[in-house]
């Protein structure tokens, strides 16, 4: 047990170990149950690094107050996918849309998609982060393509090409910074280490550094999905399996964007380096009011939720542009309510594309009628993700945008544009939804309403009140990204 005394090791080992495991293993059910507790194993290290100092930087491993916020979260969405996933992907092995060999290779990859992204997240060398967000691009990348439909294997080609594009971008990035802190810092590991990085980013060349952040922010801003890098986020979703488009919206984008705000504190350390945020904050207004007109044109309910994870993305990388406590405060729970808000929509449309057997929204009607706690379920993801009260998402576009009007009242007209744009959008999809007479099958579902009702009803409490002891962390994570 001495080896696994340090829950960073847990976080990192659980899936490794289960990955390997999984692997070999035939039977679906004991699979899917081993998933789900390799899964909450992880997420218990994680929330225990609440109560414990956290371990000193090593080489390879860092733990402090910015990387808990996306550990915690990342594994706790992993965990309730984990639990979505087994009674869907139980479905697609009845109707035969999956064999029991997919079966294996899908649970085997979603544990190595889990381990990529803790590890992306805890490294403490700019190096391996990008090798570990490479290995959880690869893992995704195979998942989307796991139906081996013509559609399916389009999608998970186009997202390998440009997913390949944007971490060579990010790789050429990462090689500048390195040649930055080379004269400063020595050859090899010592200039990869970050907490090496962040003490001596004074007196790096700012040239250098530039340069770097241009490369980093569009190689990483693809996996972010940001617009015009997006284009492999849409089809993703829509073809591959449901629990996938839950850890993507949820969970990929935001390591990535863990990656652009570790290099932006670098940057903001360096005072001959330019500011970084007017290139977030352009990147992000053009991904929110695209996003928000490409909702009007979408007529799949997993394309439309894809377009919507764009657009929250730019209010997330739009707020962290405008920078200082208050917008990266709004940044941080931003990030969190719409991780776990669009992970429970698609934990929602998943079950119902299953039931009506199609993702066609001219085919999905009358929700309420035929499955009221899908169809309820739905209805409160949409009014949440779209900044209804009383929901956390509107605390939070609350916040970016009263602190873009007191600093930026131009772009804050902006903003507002096209977060009007999108809640028209999203409230015309709902009325379909909801009202009507139904359509389609109308059998029962037999998916587990757990993962749904906890993510709704943590998003609820944040729009209703968010306790002491979380304000103040997000505040210290918020002061330490400047």
């Amino acid at each position: 047990m001495a080896l696994f005394s340090n829950p960073v090791q847990l976080i990192l080992a659980v899936p490794m170990i289960s990955a390997a495991v999984l692997a070999i293993l035939p039977g679906y059910k004991l699979s899917s149950r081993i998933n789900v507790l390799a899964c909450l194993v992880t997420f218990l290290a994680a929330f225990s690094l609440f109560f414990i100092a956290p371990p000193a930087p090593g080489t390879y491993l860092l733990i402090d107050e910015l990387n808990i916020v996306f550990i915690v979260l990342n594994t706790f969405v992993g965990f309730t996918a984990s639990t979505f996933s087994a009674s869907y992907i139980a479905h697609e092995l009845e109707t035969g849309r999956l064999t029991p060999i997919y079966l294996r290779f899908y649970h085997a990859m979603y544990q190595v998609m889990m381990f990529g992204m803790n590890l992306a997240l805890t490294t403490n060398n700019i190096g391996l982060m990008w090798v570990a967000v490479e290995i959880a691009t690869l893992s995704t990348v195979l998942m989307v393509g796991i139906y081996r439909t013509h559609e399916a294997l389009e999608a998970a080609w186009k997202y390998f090409i440009l997913g390949s594009v944007g971490i060579a971008l990010a790789l050429f990035g990462t090689i500048l910074v390195y040649l930055s802190a080379q004269p400063v810092l020595g050859e090899g590991p010592p200039a990869m280490i970050w907490t090496n990085l962040q003490a001596n980013a004074a007196r790096f060349d700012p040239a250098l550094l530039n340069l770097a952040f241009i490369f980093l922010l569009l190689g990483y801003g693809t996996k972010v999905g940001l617009a015009p890098l997006h284009a492999w986020l849409p089809d993703a979703h829509a073809e591959g399996p449901t629990p996938i488009s839950a850890v993507l919206s949820g969970l990929l984008l935001n390591v990535a964007l863990y990656a652009v705000l570790r290099f932006k504190m670098l940057m903001s350390a360096n005072p001959g380096a330019l500011d970084p945020g007017p290139m977030m904050i352009a990147m992000g207004l053009v991904s929110l009011i695209f996003a928000a007109l490409m909702l009007y044109r979408r007529r799949d309910i997993k394309r439309l939720f894809a377009y919507s994870s764009i657009e929250h993305m730019g209010i997330i990388v739009f707020a962290f542009g405008i920078g200082g406590p208050l917008a990266n405060f709004a940044g941080l729970l931003h990030m969190v309510m719409h991780s776990l808000t669009k992970s429970a929509i698609f934990f929602s449309v998943g079950h119902i594309a299953q039931i009506k057997g199609t993702q066609k929204i001219s085919e999905i009607r009358g929700l309420t009628q035929s499955h009221p706690v899908l169809g309820w379920g739905l209805a409160a993801g949409v009014l949440a993700i779209a900044g209804m009260p009383p929901f956390g998402v509107f605390m939070s576009e609350f916040l970016v945008v009263s602190t873009t009007f007191d600093r930026q009242p131009i772009l804050a007209l902006l903003l507002v544009l096209g977060l009007l744009l999108a809640f028209g959008a999203l409230l015309l999809r709902l009325t379909g939804f909801i009202f009507g007479e139904p359509t389609g099958s109308l059998k029962p579902s037999e998916a587990s309403y757990v993962p749904l009702i906890a993510h709704m009803s943590l998003v609820l409490m944040a729009g209703v009140y968010l306790p002491g002891p979380m304000v103040a962390w997000f505040q210290a994570v918020a002061r330490l990204l400047g």
